[in-house]
């Protein structure tokens, strides 16, 4: 099961119920013994440290610092071997991994760009909600060995169907494999009227889809 008591520097990412989505489909990809396992947006480290308890080598990647000590305290708490690093997407070109992880910033917010600091920073990604899940799409497939695995997690107000199409057409067979219904966060009641406008919900509205698409390298 994926840790949720953990602890976390103010501002970081708690796990939540997304996290606990993500970790439900890890949970039935099996043994992880031997595999080279990536989370990108470790946030408190839950699922790093989830694969690391099945004996996967794993590398946690934030740009938070707080992030990034909150994991490696967890971690070290936990007795686990966890490589911390703080830094994006872009700073792990040089490595490949059998399984990459993510539970990015997905939630569509009033502003363009993604705050650059601040808690709003691990949910917040833009007007569509895909500023990183778009860069997870152009970066994550080189991120992989053959026949590695992406798995990630969002809001089907980000677009499923968008992450399906960009994932496979960057050569990836790409599915839904778990969806959760839940009420609306406090995140989103409060912005449930731009939401609206935006016709990203309905009137009546006050539940969220969440989904995790699995994506393997051919």
């Amino acid at each position: 099961m994926v840790p949720e008591r953990l602890w976390r520097l103010p501002g970081v990412y708690a796990p939540q119920a997304d996290t606990r989505l993500l970790g439900d489909a890890l949970r039935r990809e099996g043994a992880l013994t031997g595999l080279d396992v990536l989370d990108i947006g470790t946030g408190s480290g839950a699922l790093a440290l989830y694969a690391a308890h099945q004996g996967a080598r794993v590398t946690a990647l934030d740009v938070s610092r707080r992030a990034v000590w909150s994991t490696r305290l967890n971690a070290w708490r936990a007795g686990r071997r966890i490589t911390v690093r703080h830094g994006s997407l872009e700073s792990l070109t040089d490595r490949r991994f059998d399984l990459v992880l993510s539970n990015p910033p997905y939630v569509p917010a009033p502003h363009r760009r993604p705050p650059a600091r601040g808690a709003a920073r691990a949910w917040d990604a833009g007007i569509d909600g895909r500023h990183v899940l778009d860069r997870l799409g152009e970066t994550a497939p080189a991120l992989l060995r053959p026949h590695g695995v992406l798995m990630l997690v969002q809001s089907a107000l980000s677009g499923t169907d968008a992450t399906l199409q960009m994932l496979e057409a960057a050569g990836m067979r790409a599915k839904v494999t778990d969806r959760a219904v839940i009420p609306y966060g406090p995140v989103l009641r409060s912005r449930a009227a731009w939401l609206r406008t935006r016709g990203l919900v309905g009137p009546d509205d006050t539940m969220e889809e969440l989904v995790v698409i699995r994506a393997e390298r051919a």
